[in-house]
């Protein structure tokens, strides 16, 4: 898959909702039904990050739940990349992007939001093919008006900005025109996931969505 491909993809799961919800899980027998909380609630694109042993195993078991489309966050090495193609994701998402990772991806056929945080960052991405790419650590990088200064420069890039997201600042970058979507944990709170509130999380996912 070349990387005009990856992106062509990423953009359209990034457009499927205004947030990616990104999850940290220890229990994959919570993440059918949160993954169904989420996707009733108006969020379908779903970032597992590859930071707990359960992830894999919650990939597999979102992967089943229909209307969902399961990627696989934090994404460091090929090992990463061949893992959670097995497990089902149908997308990628990495803080970075090193060249073993962006050509493991696309020997894989794995859609990848590759990060960036720099203009520089995001012209050696284009300059590959990738103009679909994760702005991260989105606050701490200079927030919205860092993004939209990159951005009119380089208006061919699009973005998801990662890493500090809330609901209360989410606004300020999906206002710029160079951002799809945004990612997101506050979509489905820890002490909500352990008390298996999924009824909460959808109330959540279907404000994050509207």
């Amino acid at each position: 898959m070349t990387p005009a491909d990856q992106s062509k993809v990423a953009r359209d799961i990034a457009a499927r909702a205004p947030v990616i919800p990104v999850l940290v899980l220890d229990d994959a027998d919570q993440a059918a039904p949160l993954a169904e909380a989420l996707v009733a609630g108006g969020l379908p694109a779903l970032e597992v990050t590859l930071r707990t042993p359960a992830a894999l195993d919650c990939i597999r078991a979102m992967s089943a739940v229909p209307g969902g489309i399961v990627g696989a966050g934090t994404l460091l090495t090929p090992e990463d990349v061949r893992a959670a193609k097995e497990a089902g994701a149908t997308f990628g998402v990495s803080p970075g992007a090193s060249g073993l990772l962006l050509r493991a991806c696309e020997e894989a056929g794995l859609p990848l939001l590759p990060g960036a945080a720099t203009a520089t960052e995001a012209m050696a991405l284009l300059e590959k093919g990738y103009d679909m790419l994760k702005f991260f650590p989105a606050e701490a990088s200079g927030g919205a008006p860092a993004l939209k200064a990159i951005g009119a420069p380089i208006p061919q890039i699009a973005w998801c900005p990662t890493g500090g997201v809330t609901p209360q600042n989410k606004g300020d970058y999906l206002a710029l025109g160079n951002v799809i979507c945004v990612g997101g944990s506050w979509v489905a709170p820890k002490d909500a996931v352990a008390k298996g509130d999924w009824a909460k999380i959808e109330a959540l996912a279907r404000e994050a969505a509207g």
